[in-house]
């Protein structure tokens, strides 16, 4: 029986390190970004907060 293991390989984990790397080189990824991603990811995992009324913004 053949093994066959699910998920990323360390070939395509290193084309996304790199990707990401030219990626923040060229500002198309910038601290800005960074952060709207971030309160966007808190807000989708912590959605329930937002309700109640929790400010999920990141200041600084």
């Amino acid at each position: 029986m053949a093994y066959y293991r699910r998920g990323i390989s360390l070939i395509g984990l290193i084309y996304i390190l790199v990707g990401l790397y030219v990626a923040w080189v060229y500002d198309y990824i910038t601290p800005a970004l960074l952060k709207d991603v971030a309160e966007a990811l808190l807000a989708v995992f912590l959605w329930f907060l937002v309700l109640l009324g929790v400010d999920l913004r990141l200041n600084g």
